[in-house]
């Protein structure tokens, strides 16, 4: 029993322990962020817990059927999918993530000029965007390797050029309704640089946005990244890329379907899992829902 006069224990509470409540109480959101741990698990110890060489053939065993031997079958070369699938995962994850940095990077220091300054600077850049919006995602990263050649470099290139716009327009909205608080005008007011004040006063704001928008645009990439593969834009046909593995196998769709059901699956559960989640850490990170 609490003795008399003595103040009732107050739980203790943050901005990290009210985010870790609300993700929790997101059962689906929560999922989805145990299974993109997992894979970046997989991504780490993937090609070392294989259990084949995803690049040895096996010629015995050409589009074998899923099996004890081969969990998800064979493909034109004998090679087990499963294993090849399990070392696509890093490279697939290397290409979607940093891709997005780069995009993020550019389109948030941009974002940061336009929302800031305003002017011709704020004109100019949302002209561009304007005009790179215009143009299909896909249609976009496909004309950029078709003038910087293939190759999985290539790719990330491309695919980073068209985030760059929707990173600028997230920031620079987030940045306009921050540059107008009281704690920014308080900032000026004293004297303190631009750079100072975007950099201590109003980047930090715009941090949700660029969380929730940064983890959803990994799904989007990754899709895009593994569709430019499958055109032959990307990874080579050897390498153990999701999108090349669905190329190569749509040839012998009719006779061993499950030479493209499994790559597919992985590009399917990891689009989703990145949405979701994005979903999620929009719901947590908004102080204005309340869960």
């Amino acid at each position: 029993m609490q003795p008399a006069g003595e103040a009732a224990p107050v739980a203790k509470s943050g901005p990290i322990r009210d985010f870790w409540n609300k993700m929790k109480r997101q059962r689906l959101a929560f999922a989805a962020g145990v299974f993109i741990i997992l894979l970046i698990v997989i991504a780490i110890i993937g090609p070392h817990i294989a259990p084949y060489d995803p690049a040895e053939p096996d010629y015995e065993n050409i589009l074998s059927g899923p099996s004890w031997e081969h969990w998800a079958g064979t493909d034109e070369y004998g090679r087990d999918i499963f294993s090849r699938i399990l070392a696509g995962t890093r490279l697939s994850l290397s290409v979607g993530i940093s891709a997005v940095l780069i995009g993020a990077v550019i389109g948030t220091v941009l974002g940061l000029i336009s929302g800031y300054y305003g002017g011709w600077l704020d004109r100019l850049i949302m002209r561009g965007s304007d005009v790179m919006f215009s143009f299909p995602d896909l249609l976009l990263a496909i004309g950029i390797v078709a003038i910087i050649g293939p190759g999985l470099i290539n790719v990330v290139i491309a695919v980073a050029i068209f985030g760059v716009p929707s990173f600028a327009r997230i920031i620079r909205s987030a940045t306009l309704e921050t540059k107008s608080t009281l704690f920014v005008e308080a900032a000026k007011s004293i004297g303190a640089k631009d750079r100072r004040i975007i950099a201590r006063h109003i980047f930090p704001e715009t941090v949700p946005s660029l969380i929730v928008y940064f983890t959803m645009r990994i799904g989007t990439t990754i899709l895009a990244a593994s569709g430019l593969s499958f055109l032959g834009l990307g990874a080579k046909p050897s390498d153990p890329d999701w999108g090349a593995m669905l190329s190569m196998g749509r040839d012998y769709l009719g006779i061993a379907p499950h030479v493209v059901y499994f790559p597919g699956a992985a590009i399917f559960l990891t689009v989703l899992a990145f949405n979701i989640l994005g979903d999620g850490l929009r719901d947590a990170l908004d102080p204005k829902i309340k869960n």
